[in-house]
């Protein structure tokens, strides 16, 4: 691997890492990996605010990890590559298979 490439590796990996860094984003993630949705009923499911929801998913789409699809008047998210959905079930299951006491259900322990 050349160093370029090696470089382009460490920075998508450091967004991705980014990105998954805030307990928020990672819901919204996890959330769409099942469908897409609408703003206002990831805030609602996710029990935070309008605003809260909208810079979260900014940061999201500054990632490239999520894209906005107008829908009418209104906006509708979702993974912004098929790709996505079986990688974030695969760091799931890597998580829980590497440390299956991480997360005890009233956080994480790590």
């Amino acid at each position: 691997m050349t160093l370029t490439a090696s470089l382009t590796h460490t920075a998508a990996v450091a967004r991705l890492g980014h990105a998954l860094s805030d307990p928020t984003r990672a819901a919204i993630l996890l959330a769409l990996r099942e469908q897409p949705a609408y703003p206002s009923d990831l805030a609602e499911g996710l029990g935070v605010s309008r605003q809260l929801l909208s810079n979260h998913l900014a940061c999201l789409r500054g990632c490239g990890l999520v894209e906005s699809i107008q829908d009418g008047r209104r906006s509708r998210y979702q993974l912004a590559d098929r790709h996505l959905s079986p990688a974030l079930d695969e760091l799931v299951r890597v998580t829980l298979l590497v440390e299956p006491d991480c997360c005890d259900g009233d956080g994480c322990t790590c």
